[in-house]
């Protein structure tokens, strides 16, 4: 038999209008810019609920970042609305940050239920979940959720 010649399914497609790439780009810088909000959001979340308290410094280890990382990112948050620092009492959700951190972790949760429903192990399901979760669409996370329901029956809550 001969040889397939593999290139012609790599063909480039072709350039779609310039207002449809430049609305992708963005969304993808939007995604990024949120990307660390949302992560930072959900683990204080996440830490409150554990033990009742977000230092900085179990915040930094649980992220592997130093600490005067997680105290800019903190400065920013506070600034921006998310969060309310406490001397000596660590860092708190507002009402806001509390409400996207709900968001990010129902997000997070759909995309790795949807891995899990396609048979990705649960290690890489959660690892994968936590990337894709900053970048899909809610048009997209709907389907997954459909789809997770589908595949578990309609048992599945979102």
């Amino acid at each position: 038999m001969g040889k397939t010649d593999d290139s012609t399914s790599l063909k480039s497609t072709p350039l779609i209008e310039a207002e449809r790439q430049v609305e992708s780009f963005r969304q993808v810088r939007e995604a990024h810019r949120m990307e660390l909000v949302e992560d930072y959001v959900e683990l204080i979340s996440d830490l409150l609920a554990d033990g009742g308290e977000a230092r900085q410094v179990d915040i930094a280890t649980r992220l592997g970042v130093a600490q005067p990382t997680v105290a800019k990112m903190l400065r920013r948050l506070a600034r921006d609305g998310w969060v309310v620092q406490r001397p000596y009492r660590g860092v708190f959700l507002t009402p806001e940050g509390e409400a996207l951190a709900h968001a990010s972790r129902q997000r997070h949760q759909t995309v790795e239920r949807f891995l899990l429903a396609l048979g990705v192990d649960p290690d890489t399901a959660r690892r994968d979940a936590e990337g894709i979760e900053h970048h899909v669409s809610e048009q997209t996370l709907a389907l997954f959720d459909a789809f997770v329901r589908k595949a578990e029956g309609g048992s599945a809550e979102r």
